[in-house]
C-alpha cells in the first residue's frame, strides 16, 4: 500500500508513521510511506508520481489546507483514499466535495487509525476489480470504482463511466457482475454508493453533479443501503 501523510507538524507525523507501520506488521502488508510539510511540497511531487493508494492530510496548515490540497488531487484521480487529520470538528462537512473516507481526530487513537486503514485496504482490493463487457465488437474492461451508475433504455443498458457504454442487455444481468457497493433503484437503474453526495426526497446527487430519479417508495431504501454500506 502506498501511502503519503501531510502534515506541518513532525510530531504528528512520526507518531502517525510509526502507527502506520505498526498497522502494516499486523496486518501483513507491505507499507510504502512518504511524508511531506505541507501541501505545496506533496503537490510539486505528485506530478511526476500519482500512484498513491491512500493520503492522510492535515487540515490546517500554514499555506494551503489539507481540503485545498485534496480538491486539487481529486481533480484527476478519484481512486485514492483520502483521510483527513484534525484537531477540529468544524471541517468535517468539507470532506463530502472530495468523497474523503474518514476524519482522525487529533490526538489520533490506534484503534480508530486501523479500522481506517483495514477499510481502505477493502476498497483498494475493490477498486482493482473490473466489470467485463462487449462494446463495439471488442471485450471491455472497466473498474468497478470508476462506474457511477447505470441506466436502461428498452433492451439496452448504458454503463455510464469515465465514458459512456451503451450495450444490449437486462438491468438484472448487470447487477449479478456488480459488488455490494451497487445499489438498484427500482426497475430503471443502478448506482455506486460510493459516487452519491447526498439523497432528496426526489434524487440521488452523484459526486459529479449528476442525478439519478428516485422512484416512489425508494428514498429510505437507498438511505439504508448507505448506511449499511458504510
Amino acid at each position: 500500500m502506498k501511502v503519503a501523510i501531510c502534515d506541518d507538524n513532525q510530531i504528528d507525523i512520526d507518531y502517525l508513521s510509526g502507527l502506520l507501520l505498526k498497522w502494516g506488521e499486523k496486518s501483513s502488508t507491505g507499507i510504502s510511506l512518504r511524508t511531506f510539510p505541507s501541501a505545496e511540497s506533496f503537490l510539486f511531487q505528485y506530478e511526476d508520481e500519482k500512484n498513491y493508494d491512500l493520503l492522510f492530510l492535515d487540515i490546517e496548515m500554514e499555506k494551503m489546507d489539507g481540503v485545498t490540497m485534496a480538491r486539487q488531487v481529486r481533480k484527476g484521480n478519484e481512486s485514492v483514499q483520502i483521510v483527513f487529520v484534525t484537531g477540529y470538528s468544524d471541517y468535517i462537512a468539507e470532506g463530502y466535495d472530495v468523497a474523503a473516507l474518514h476524519y482522525l481526530m487529533k490526538p489520533v487513537k490506534e484503534d480508530k487509525l486501523f479500522e481506517v486503514l483495514d477499510r481502505a485496504a477493502s476498497k483498494i482490493k475493490e477498486n482493482a476489480a473490473c466489470l467485463t463487457v462487449e462494446y463495439s465488437g471488442e471485450l471491455v474492461r472497466i473498474p468497478f470504482y470508476e462506474i457511477k451508475y447505470m441506466d436502461v433504455d428498452k433492451n439496452y443498458v448504458t454503463i455510464h463511466s469515465k465514458e459512456d457504454y451503451r450495450i444490449k442487455a437486462t438491468l438484472g444481468e448487470m447487477e449479478t457482475k456488480l459488488p455490494e457497493n451497487f445499489f438498484r433503484i427500482g426497475r430503471s437503474a443502478i448506482v455506486n454508493l460510493n459516487c452519491i453526495r447526498r439523497v432528496t426526497k426526489t434524487d440521488a446527487v452523484l459526486t459529479d453533479g449528476s442525478m439519478i430519479q428516485l422512484p416512489r417508495g425508494s428514498y429510505d431504501k437507498l438511505n439504508r443501503a448507505i448506511i449499511k454500506h458504510v
